[in-house]
């Protein structure tokens, strides 16, 4: 499956469709040069691992007491570091991120989220590499 995004529910934006005919024309292409016996060498490539979903701050009736502070707001996939301010309290106070590690924000303050109790999800960088890859020729 592709999911590509954000995009508000019920919305048809061009620029998030010209991106998933893109994703879905290289993955179309790759299939094709497989099938056809192309050989692809070794390489390595960042991604993202999800390390755990995030929710809003509660009070003790599981109400949510704060927002995504401004400063967070549309960075998805940008380094967040331990400090760096988090979500903000309906009174105006910064509840900063607290990790031992810089992570990568995703799905931040996602509509569709809410109800399942995600501010957003943490991810960690990591680089994976594959071997080269071709048919076997039979």
């Amino acid at each position: 499956g592709v999911e590509v995004g954000p995009q508000p529910q019920g919305v048809a934006r061009a620029d998030v469709l010209d991106k998933m005919r893109k994703i879905v024309k290289h993955g179309l292409d790759f299939v094709q040069l497989f099938n056809e016996g192309k050989e692809f060498p070794p390489c390595t490539v960042e991604v993202f691992k999800i390390m755990e979903k995030v929710d809003y701050p509660r009070n003790k009736n599981g109400e949510i007491i704060a927002i995504i502070h401004p400063q967070l707001q549309d960075q998805d996939w940008q380094p967040l570091k331990n400090g760096d301010p988090l979500f903000l309290t309906l009174d105006g106070e910064v509840i900063p991120y607290q990790g031992n590690c810089t992570v990568y924000p995703t799905f931040i303050n996602e509509a569709a989220y809410y109800e399942k109790k995600q501010a957003f999800v943490k991810t960690e960088k990591i680089k994976l590499t594959a071997k080269h890859l071709r048919l076997p020729v039979s």
